[in-house]
């Protein structure tokens, strides 16, 4: 009988042991400890992977900038359209002008005035003064 009693007293004491030491091994402090040692072993990757985000993401936006600076630019261009237009009418103006005034003048309006005829006339201005 003291044998069984023997028995019983020792299952208690390491039943009560094994509790203790379930207890102790999941304690917050422990829990902490584990949770400190995570984040030890993995904040350095997660800086790398954020630093790497950061530079892709700065990279993007200036890429973004440019597509958005070339749209606009081309949308000028097409709006542009419209002034092209207008000068090239009032070119049309202007030579037809031009034209007129060359023949009202009496001179062929394809053919510029000659270097002898010019001087020739300067000649005849200057002998009249």
């Amino acid at each position: 009988m003291e044998d069984q009693e023997m028995q019983l007293k020792v299952r208690r004491v390491t039943d009560k042991f094994t509790e203790s030491m379930y207890v102790l091994a999941n304690e917050p402090s422990v829990a902490l400890y584990r949770l400190q040692e995570h984040v030890r072993r993995s904040l350095p990757e997660l800086v790398q992977h954020k630093t790497d985000m950061q530079s892709w993401e700065e990279q993007s936006q200036g890429a973004i900038y440019t597509v958005e600076y070339a749209c606009s630019a081309v949308k000028s261009m097409t709006n542009s359209s419209l002034y092209f237009k207008n000068i090239d009418g009032l070119l049309r103006q202007a030579i037809s002008l031009k034209e007129r005034i060359n023949n009202s003048q009496g001179r062929s309006p394809l053919s510029p005035p000659s270097v002898e005829t010019e001087a020739g006339r300067l000649k005849s201005q200057t002998k009249r003064t």
